[in-house]
């Protein structure tokens, strides 16, 4: 099964990182945040992408080319201009297929542009600037057992702050921030079946806007509840956070 990454967008909100470069390609521990959400997927056996470009295509076309040519051991032959590979990283097993989509193209519009150039597939889409722990066999088998024609994983927003229990003016309790209580968000990690791309109108409208509401109001529109990890990066305090995270060993996108 094919996953559709969002990958075209400005990244307005962060733009101290992206004036240079589309926002997946922000820095997390030395490498993209886009090579960490592929291998969320690549570790639980789902290696085929389909990358939606917009903004900087360049550079992530550069750097996919780059990954396969400078991953791993290589052994150079200078005089026979021959150069080989040792070994072969995870990375390497990726199907990657870069597709252009439109510099200002809406995220329903760039998922209709992938839907397209897969016809007839379900598939699983995502957020390229968000990171989760989701358990994409369990997202699956949810979506199977319902037997309609989108998922959406909902997830607890990230707390901002801190917490104070107070009773009267006294503080009884002083927490450190956790997921927030607030509610379900929408946090990506769609599932589609093919019938989906019937409900996006083109390429100016937003996913979220459009074709999500219109499956709601049909009562096909289904939700899996993501309790565990879930952290997008739409401000340098969130990178941050996610810089954090990434000293664990394993990162907690990657404990199921």
């Amino acid at each position: 099964m094919k996953v559709i990454i969002l990958a075209g967008g400005l990244g307005t909100r962060i733009s101290e990182e992206t004036n240079d470069k589309p926002k997946p390609m922000v820095l997390i521990d030395d490498k993209p945040i886009l090579w960490h959400l592929m291998n969320i997927f690549g570790t639980q056996g789902f290696d085929e992408f389909v990358l939606a470009l917009g903004y900087r295509s360049d550079v992530i076309k550069r750097w996919l080319l780059d990954l396969n040519d400078l991953s791993g051991d290589i052994k150079i032959d200078t005089l026979n201009k021959k150069v080989s590979h040792l070994d072969q990283s995870s990375e390497l097993s990726w199907k990657v297929t870069a597709l252009e989509t439109g510099l200002n193209t809406q995220t329903g519009g760039r998922i209709l542009r992938c839907m397209k150039a897969n016809p007839g597939e379900t598939v699983i889409a995502t957020y390229g600037d968000g990171l989760a722990n989701v358990s994409i066999k369990k997202l699956l088998d949810f979506h199977r057992s319902h037997g309609k024609l989108a998922t959406v994983t909902a997830v607890r927003p990230p707390a901002r702050f801190g917490y104070l229990d107070i009773a009267g003016d006294k503080v009884v309790n002083f927490g450190e921030k956790n997921q927030s209580d607030a509610g379900w968000i929408n946090g990506g990690f769609f599932v589609l079946q093919p019938e989906v791309a019937n409900y996006i109108s083109g390429d100016f409208e937003p996913f979220e806007s459009g074709a999500l509401p219109k499956l709601a109001g049909e009562g096909q529109l289904m939700a899996y509840h993501h309790e565990s990890f879930w952290q997008p990066m739409d401000t340098l305090r969130e990178k941050q956070d996610l810089a954090k995270f990434a000293e664990q060993d394993p990162p907690p996108w990657l404990k199921l």
